[in-house]
């Protein structure tokens, strides 16, 4: 049976409530609640059987005990699950693996046990702190019953889909996980085996979790919530209906997170949705309102990403949803509504492709995505190129240049399959570490042109740019914050630019005031080396800028970029703060650009906030183009757009980004 069609406009609808509340969902009507989420322009929403407190939420006859002592409406999940149906929207039944404290405190022998022979606890606090963070092990017969539990659920309670949330990969020495593992030859004492173990026992998991749901209903849409999706997940893709990327800038994630994950998972032909929240911080951060800028901002990134997008939420325990906030979501949900016939299924468009770091350093935890990566996301976003993030296995010859940012090896068979992609004509830029051999003595990829001889003697150390480096920047020296490695040309280069080393490195013996030594005035060695198609900086160029951002950084990367790709698929006259993605609807013979200009701003300790809307005005657009350009119009207005085509490029220019703005460039039939 063929699944339904993933909605556009999704709510995550979390309802952990402590058993210590009474009079839980006692002004809860289900009329006027799916009222409200229509009225929201929602068309999907995830609602709770069982979460992290592990009370139900429905009148289970085979876990009486277990539903909420305080809940007035009994049968609260079916009431909210038909009254949203007969309305058309979707309903995703949820369920908590890994977090349920009241399975942990019947059953402590169920708790993952970390190295230490502690109970495993996810956030890290002490047994006394408040908190269901208390990982629990599905190779235990907690796993059957979950099963047991929810399937009551899937049998008797109307939904088009399964949502399990908490569903960490993680170590764990408990008696069960130190016995299966001696049983696959792996040793629980060593840490690489046990996170193989981990790896091992999250996709049996997952296949196994959904081949159960799938029993039920063989339509069901079924998804996994981890906090993060990304590499590791490859082995069981098949077992996702779509991707959801648990995104919310306001904590660990921020806001290079969530194109990070985007652009790597929407290689893999699956649905893929956004998932911020209307809070403003994290889950549960009771009665905050999310600026209403950086929910527009949030979402219609989602669409730029060719995503659909879901906002999270938590629903008062007194059972009634907040009426302003769900006014705020409508009047963004509205506005995607509007567009959404020029964002089915669209296809991002994408001239670089970037080494993802996860292939390599994978945690698959939230909030730890490798520096050198959401510097490159950051600093390709900012100079406007479209990009993918890409593994080894993917297909190269889609993509004009390749990225390799910082720490990404090579081994034999990659710098093979590098080697053939060069031949064809393609181009590399590569960083630091990029480009060794796995045992980091010798660059595995000799078309760099350069020779492993160390790391640098000095940092920081200098560049002072020449030639076509020299664009846009001083006429003077620029520091390298971050210390490089030491290389020697070893063959035919197009130019080399060298770096010239500081008076001395500052040790306690010699210093110079406050910080670094300055320059010492004489070029020595190579700092970016450059044959016709490849590119090497010596320096952890975009690991630099995630942590810091020297503007002058970027400008030699631009240089760069503008040298080994001089015609972009889309480029703009806006300052660097303008975001702007081209996707392709192929069935309607068009393409969609999007631009978006919303400014997270640093304006606090702990978070970036978007409060406010600055436009943009008489944007010059230059976009590349396959055939000839019918007409140019703005969407979803469908109001023409004048413009001039020559050869492969239309060029038109738009009156006003109001935060987002989107262009059909429509082509003849």
């Amino acid at each position: 049976m063929k699944e339904k069609e993933i909605p556009f406009r999704q709510i995550h609808l979390d309802f952990h409530t402590s058993e210590k509340i009474q009079g839980v969902c006692g002004e809860f009507d289900a009329e006027e609640f799916a009222q409200t989420l229509e009225d929201a322009h929602v068309n999907s929403i995830t609602l709770f059987s069982c979460g992290h407190h592990g009370n139900l939420y429905y009148n289970s006859k085979k876990f009486p005990e277990m539903i909420h002592p305080g809940l007035v409406h009994k049968d609260l999940l079916r009431e909210q699950a038909q009254a949203c149906r007969k309305r058309g929207i979707q309903v995703n039944l949820y369920t908590t693996i890994r977090w349920n404290k009241r399975v942990a405190d019947e059953h402590p022998e169920w708790i993952c046990i970390d190295e230490n022979g502690a109970l495993q606890d996810y956030k890290g606090k002490g047994y006394f702190e408040a908190g269901f963070y208390k990982n629990l092990c599905v190779n235990t017969p907690y796993r059957d019953f979950l099963k047991e539990q929810f399937g009551e659920v899937l049998e008797t309670i109307p939904g088009d889909g399964v949502w399990y949330d908490a569903a960490f990969m993680n170590e764990c020495c408990c008696p069960t996980c130190q016995k299966l593992m001696r049983e696959q030859g792996l040793n629980p004492a060593v840490k690489e085996d046990r996170q193989e173990f981990a790896r091992w026992t999250y996709y049996d998991m997952v296949r196994d979790l959904t081949a159960f749901a799938k029993s039920y209903n063989a339509s069901f849409h079924v998804c996994y919530n981890k906090g993060h999706v990304g590499y590791l997940d490859k082995p069981v893709i098949d077992d996702y209906s779509y991707f959801s990327f648990e995104s919310l800038p306001g904590v660990e994630w921020g806001y290079m997170d969530f194109p990070v994950s985007a652009k790597y998972m929407r290689n893999f032909g699956k649905e893929c949705l956004g998932l911020t929240s209307r809070f403003h911080t994290e889950w549960g951060d009771f009665h905050a309102f999310r600026n209403e800028a950086a929910m527009e901002y949030e979402v219609f990134s989602m669409l730029a990403q060719g995503c659909k997008c879901t906002i999270g939420d938590q629903m008062d325990y007194w059972g009634k949803l907040n009426k302003d906030m769900y006014r705020q979501i409508g009047r963004v949900y509205a506005s995607v509504e509007a567009k959404e016939p020029w964002c089915k299924e669209a296809v991002p468009l994408s001239e670089i492709g970037v080494f993802t770091a996860e292939e390599f350093y994978a945690t698959g935890v939230a909030g730890q995505i490798v520096g050198a990566s959401e510097g490159t996301a950051r600093i390709l976003t900012e100079l406007g190129y479209q990009f993918d993030f890409i593994d080894s296995t993917l297909d190269f010859d889609k993509y004009r240049l390749l990225i390799l940012p910082d720490v990404i090896p090579v081994d034999e068979k990659l710098e093979e399959k590098l080697t053939s992609y060069l031949e064809k004509g393609g181009k590399i830029l590569a960083s630091y570490h990029s480009g060794l051999r796995t045992d980091g003595k010798e660059f595995g990829l000799h078309q760099l042109m350069v020779a492993y001889k160390g790391e640098a003697p000095y940092s920081p150390d200098f560049i002072w740019p020449k030639e076509h480096l020299a664009a846009g920047l001083a006429d003077a020296e620029h520091v390298m914050y971050d210390k490089g490695t030491l290389v020697e040309v070893s063959g035919e280069t197009e130019f080399v630019q060298k770096v010239i080393p500081p008076v001395f490195n500052r040790t306690y013996e010699h210093f110079c005031s406050h910080l670094h030594s300055p320059s010492g005035r004489k070029e020595e060695y190579p700092g970016i080396v450059e044959t016709k198609q490849t590119a090497y900086f010596i320096h952890p160029v975009f690991t630099t800028y995630q942590n810091w951002a020297p503007a002058w950084y970027k400008k030699l990367i631009a240089n760069e970029l503008k040298r080994l790709l001089p015609k972009p698929m889309v480029s703009h006259n806006g300052p660097f703060t303008t975001q702007v993605n081209l996707l392709r609807q192929e069935k309607e013979n068009r393409d969609i650009l999007h631009v978006l200009h919303y400014v997270p701003v640093k304006k606090c300790k702990n978070l970036e906030i978007v409060e406010d809307v600055i436009p943009l005005e008489n944007l010059k657009v230059e976009v590349e183009t396959v055939d000839k350009v019918e007409k140019v119009y703005s969407v979803p207005d469908q109001k023409e757009i004048p413009f001039v085509q020559k050869e492969n490029r239309v060029f038109f220019e738009i009156d006003k980004v109001n935060g987002h703005f989107m262009a059909a460039i429509s082509y003849k039939k």
